[in-house]
This record gives structure tokens, C-alpha cells and sequence, in this order.
């Protein structure tokens, strides 16, 4: 594979993609979020509700931003103010983890605040994120940048794990072990966010400003494009099979009865397994596209609940259910490069911020699935959770024969 000479932004946007995995080897939210939030007694719909603030709450004001950013020759401002309001809320995050653990029940609703701020501040920022990074790495190029991102980015995540496994079974008790973990994760960030903001972003050609009213009234001619009706259709259905993944770690602290200094080790597996993954997932996107990458993660996304119910009914411990996390990893490395690169393909260089923002937005209100898995999870356990999440996927991965072929 030969070198490729990376220009000055395509270098920054790798080394803020280093420093966002980073961030997130600390700060995982199926694993170390929803194990904080185990440890504090909270129910499994509270569980469940993490990841989707995390998710839902990046996608769904993605629409409204759209209206905002659409004819703005430059997206990094926003991008820049959004990353502030972020970092502020992280910060509350280390504080209210580890001055008020004592009371479990305001710790929670002050955290799971923190977390719906720093979400949709990232909603504002993920647009104008895609945008820069369309502006500023050529098509031709996106599998390699995205790849180089997510691989490196894997290491890094995966001594993140190694510390979190450190820190959670060190004599530092309960909540700062935490506290500690989430303080990481927020310098991590800082640092990432830091780094994009020094793009030299090149000014879109002037457009007017249709509003909100403007961009909802165009979701009908958007959605009567056939390749973006099939990719949401895809989205959606694994946005319903992505209620399993907060329960992961809670089925392992609670009904497999695992240490807490496990989540450690789950986050070292999803980690570990990105870089290997992320070789083999660049090769596919640049020799078969991103229709077959999807398609092949979406495989391995199904098989991953199928087996954490296999190894609870077999009852074969930690070391064989880090299977699961492995799973989950190689799947979610292959969205990651999959899916921001087929929307880019699909949308019209001039309607990116309408496709985008309508996508996300649809997708958005469909992540919270997990919460109607942890009410689920209370009524019928943890495997018919698990169950019907690998039949979102069975449908998804059937769906997938849809989308559109890369050119």
C-alpha cells in the first residue's frame, strides 16, 4: 500500500480524530458510563438511556443546524463554540461524578443533564465537522483518511482501556476511580476539538438561507431520492437493533456477577480489536465500497447479542463474553468508515448539509430504542433484549442489498 502524503488539514483531521478516540476509551459509554451508572443503582431504562442521549442527541438537532449552517461560507465557527459548550459540560460531568456519588439519585440527574448538553453541542458541531472534512479531503481519498483516523485512533483507545482497568482496580475507591476516568477523557477531547480548529477550511460558494421552515418542506423531495430512502431505512432499522449495546456491561456486573475492574477489560477488547479491524475494513471500502462494508458490519453487529446469550446460558465467564465486545467493535469501526462515507457519496455536493441534517435527525429520534430495551429488560431480562436486537440487525443486513453501489 503505498504512503500517501497527507496535506496540512487531512493531518489535523487525523489528529483530532486521535484525540475523539482517545476521549472515547475513557468516557465509553455502553461500557464505563453505563458501569458508573450500575454502580450507582440506576434502572435499566436510566441504563439504557445513556447511550441514547449519546447518539440521539448528536443526531436529532442536526435538521435545525442544517437551516443554520447551510449558507454560511465558513462551518468552523460553529464547529469551535460548539466544542466549548462540550468541554464546560465534561467538566460538570467530573465534578458531579465525584462530589456527589453520595447521593446516588441527584448525581444521576445531574449527570444524564451534563451528558444531553454535551450531546447536543455535538450535535451542532457534527455537521459542520462533515462539511470541513468534505472541503477538505478529496473523495478519492476519504477511506484512507477516515481509516488512518479510526486505526491509530484504535491504539490510543485501546491504552485507554488499559488505564481504565488500572484505575477501576486500584485501591482508589468509588467515585473517584470514575471521577479520575472522566477528567482523562476530558483532556483528551479538549485536545482533539483544539486541533481541528486550526483547519484552514476553504469558503463555500454563497447560498440563501432557506430556515427551518425551508429545510422540514424539503424532507419530501429529499426522501423521494431512492438511495437516500435506502440508506435510511438501513440506519433505522440498526438504530433499533443498537438497544442491546448499554446492556452489555450491565448484564455482566449484574447477572454474571463480574468484577467491576472487567469493564476495564471490555474496553480494552472493544479497542483492542479497531486497529486489526480498521486495516481489513479500509481495504474493503476502497476495493468492494462502502455498500459492502456496511453490509459486512452489519453481520457481525447481529451476531454480537446472539452471543452474549449464548456465553450467560453457558455460563463461560469474563474472558470468553469479551467476544461480545470484540463484536460490537469490529461492527461499530465498520459504520464509523462505512456510513460517513456513503452519505458523502450520495448527497449532491450542494444539498450535503440538507441530506446530513434530515438523516441524522430521522435516525436521531429512533436511537433511543434502548430506553424501551431497558423497560423491556425489566419485564423479560437481559436476553430477549439481546434477542430482538439481532432481528433489527437480520433486517438491516436484508436492507442492505439496497443501497446504492459506490461509482
Amino acid at each position: 500500500m503505498p504512503r500517501v502524503e497527507w496535506s496540512r488539514n487531512e493531518k489535523l483531521g487525523i489528529l483530532n480524530g486521535w484525540g475523539a478516540s482517545l476521549g472515547d476509551g475513557f468516557l465509553n459509554v455502553p461500557v464505563v458510563v453505563a458501569g458508573f451508572a450500575a454502580r450507582l443503582g440506576a434502572p435499566n431504562w436510566v441504563i439504557g438511556l445513556l447511550p441514547s442521549i449519546a447518539a440521539g442527541g448528536w443526531m436529532l438537532p442536526q435538521l435545525l443546524v442544517a437551516a443554520r449552517v447551510r449558507a454560511l461560507p465558513y462551518k468552523l465557527p460553529v464547529y469551535r463554540s460548539a466544542a466549548g459548550v462540550r468541554t464546560g459540560a465534561y467538566l460538570a460531568m467530573v465534578l458531579v461524578a465525584g462530589l456527589l456519588a453520595d447521593r446516588p439519585a441527584l448525581c444521576l440527574t445531574l449527570f444524564v443533564l451534563a451528558m444531553l448538553i454535551n450531546s447536543l453541542a455535538s450535535g451542532v458541531s457534527g455537521l459542520p465537522f462533515l462539511e470541513v472534512i468534505s472541503k477538505t479531503v478529496p473523495s478519492e481519498r476519504r477511506a484512507r483518511f477516515f481509516g488512518t483516523r479510526n486505526l491509530y485512533g484504535g491504539l490510543l483507545a485501546f491504552g485507554a482501556g488499559l488505564l481504565v482497568r488500572l484505575i477501576l482496580g486500584s485501591p482508589l475507591e468509588f467515585p473517584y476511580d470514575y471521577a479520575l476516568i472522566f477528567a482523562l477523557g476530558t483532556v483528551a477531547y479538549t485536545i482533539g476539538y483544539a486541533v481541528l480548529g486550526r483547519v484552514d477550511e476553504p469558503p463555500d460558494p454563497p447560498q440563501v438561507a432557506q430556515g427551518v421552515r425551508g429545510e422540514l418542506r424539503a424532507i419530501p423531495e429529499t426522501l423521494r431520492d431512492p438511495h437516500f430512502r435506502a440508506f435510511l431505512t438501513v440506519r433505522l432499522l440498526l438504530a433499533g437493533a443498537s438497544m442491546s449495546d448499554p446492556f452489555y456491561a450491565a448484564n455482566a456486573l449484574r447477572e454474571l456477577k463480574f468484577p467491576p475492574a472487567t469493564l476495564g477489560i471490555f474496553v480494552m477488547a472493544l479497542t483492542g480489536a479497531a486497529p486489526l479491524s480498521n486495516v481489513v475494513w479500509q481495504r474493503v471500502a476502497e476495493r468492494k465500497g462502502s455498500r459492502r462494508i456496511i453490509r459486512y458490519a452489519t453481520f457481525f453487529y447481529g451476531l454480537a447479542p446472539l452471543y452474549a446469550v449464548l456465553v450467560g446460558a453457558l455460563e463461560l465467564g469474563p474472558w470468553a463474553y469479551l467476544g461480545v465486545f470484540i463484536l460490537t467493535s469490529v461492527a461499530a469501526q465498520g459504520f464509523n468508515l462505512g456510513h460517513t462515507n456513503h452519505l458523502l457519496n450520495i448527497a449532491p455536493a450542494g444539498e450535503r448539509s440538507r441530506y446530513i441534517g434530515t438523516l441524522n435527525t430521522l435516525v436521531g429520534a429512533a436511537l433511543f430504542m434502548p430506553v424501551l430495551g431497558g423497560l423491556l429488560a425489566d419485564v423479560g431480562g437481559y436476553p430477549a433484549v439481546f434477542i430482538l436486537s439481532a432481528a433489527f440487525s437480520a433486517a438491516a443486513w436484508w436492507q442492505c442489498g439496497k443501497l446504492r453501489r459506490d461509482a
